[in-house]
């Protein structure tokens, strides 16, 4: 009724958007879906002439949210009157540099050299991640206008972006638990490749929540995203974690990295079988703990930088640690671990992931690195029995520490 009084004394053709619509769910959405479809007929006369749905999903799904069976999706809506479905596109490099340059020409605030691309390469372009990023350093984090923008304070802003967990942020991270979700997200953070039919919903919805890229292959839209993926989901493990991460500087300032190894292998060996059995993601869940595990170490006085593919079978772990030697000067010491999994029916992975890590470290161009295999056969030795920390070559003749767990 409050539609059609307005249609019939708005002098002008109505337009109508409803925003957040998929917050709605079950009966509330389904009386709104069954208005929108009654007045559709007289949508010339006494209905809005145009609806347009707002939200993360798009409009074929709300059919499940009302109730209805998400493998009998049918048509591409749940009332059969959409017209099209438009997805807010990602900004391109140059449009990022046109934004941040119209900042620069109201306030005379700079950007380093670099540090557009940088925020281009953190947020893939994702409209909301991009002017977030900015307003987070420009609002927050700089005292002035004078103040040029640098690559380090970027990144500083994305950590805080990510711990702070935003309302965009925090509405992606609550649909990891979907089962639609996860069954596209699991094989992007064990590296298993994923099986997907000709058409996928479930592919296809992913990609519409914007948490995994628009094109080919299938991988999570942009660092920012990995990064709040998997927080999110070792987040409980961090929580168990009770070492003190102070205990893993050294006198110089430096990171005790071979410690964090021996340490976690005591911890899991103590905790791993039961954290195996908790949580949603079963398939990463030791990816998960020892990543867990590290951010927790770290402790925000370093970086954990994570990069997951579908296929590629493994996860790769850049640690950063920033830090003021005796002598004053500044460094950054890096170190790089790359996860793996021995499952039923496989060969033992160590071969393929000695090599995999040494372009790996050719890419870092560090000089030595570490190899986590966890073996999660039904016939593994007993966790106390398979774990074990030695060292091993790489292909190239690099030094490896090589823990099994």
């Amino acid at each position: 009724m409050a539609l059609r009084t307005w249609a019939l004394t708005c002098p002008r053709p109505l337009v109508l958007f409803f925003d957040e619509i998929d917050a709605l769910r079950g009966q509330s959405l389904i009386s709104v879906l069954r208005q929108l479809r009654a007045g559709f007929p007289t949508r010339s006369r006494d209905f809005p002439v145009s609806v347009a749905l707002c939200g993360l999903r798009d409009v074929r799904d709300y059919k499940v949210l009302a109730g209805g069976d998400p493998d009998r999706l049918g048509t591409a809506s749940p009332f059969n009157v959409k017209v099209e479905s438009l997805r807010l596109g990602d900004f391109t490099p140059a449009e990022v540099a046109e934004l941040y340059g119209q900042h620069t020409a109201q306030t005379g605030q700079r950007f380093a050299p670099g540090a557009v691309d940088h925020a281009y390469e953190l947020t893939g372009g994702q409209p909301w991640l991009v002017n977030a990023l900015a307003r987070e350093v420009v609002e927050k984090m700089t005292g002035a206008s004078t103040e040029t923008i640098s690559v380090a304070q970027l990144d500083e802003a994305k950590e805080r972006l990510v711990l702070e967990r935003a309302t965009h942020l925090d509405s992606l991270a609550a649909r990891l638990a979907e089962p639609r979700v996860r069954r596209i997200i699991a094989p992007l953070l064990t590296g298993d490749p994923l099986a997907l039919e000709p058409y996928d919903d479930d592919l296809v919805y992913v990609r519409d929540l914007g948490l995994i890229a628009a094109t080919a292959p299938v991988r999570v839209a942009n660092p920012i995203y990995r990064e709040v993926i998997a927080r999110v989901l070792s987040s409980s493990v961090q929580e168990s974690v009770t070492a003190d991460p102070r205990s893993f500087v050294r006198p110089d300032g430096s990171f005790d990295f071979p410690k964090v190894l021996d340490e976690f292998a005591d911890w899991w060996i103590e905790n791993g079988e039961f954290l195996l059995g908790t949580g949603f993601y079963p398939e990463a869940a030791p990816h998960l703990i020892l990543m867990g595990y590290l951010r927790r170490v770290v402790n925000g006085g370093g970086f954990v930088e994570r990069e997951y593919a579908v296929g590629s079978g493994r996860i790769d772990l850049h640690v950063r640690w920033p830090y003021r030697a005796p002598d004053g000067s500044r460094r950054v010491q890096r170190e790089a671990l790359e996860i793996k999994t021995w499952r039923p029916t496989w060969a033992d992975p160590l071969r393929q992931g000695l090599a995999q890590l040494d372009r790996y470290l050719d890419r870092l161009g560090l000089d030595t690195g570490a190899l986590a295999i966890f073996d999660q056969r039904p016939a593994a030795p007993a966790i106390d029995e398979r774990t074990a920390i030695t060292t091993t070559l790489s292909p190239a003749g690099r030094p490896v520490t090589l823990l099994r767990g």
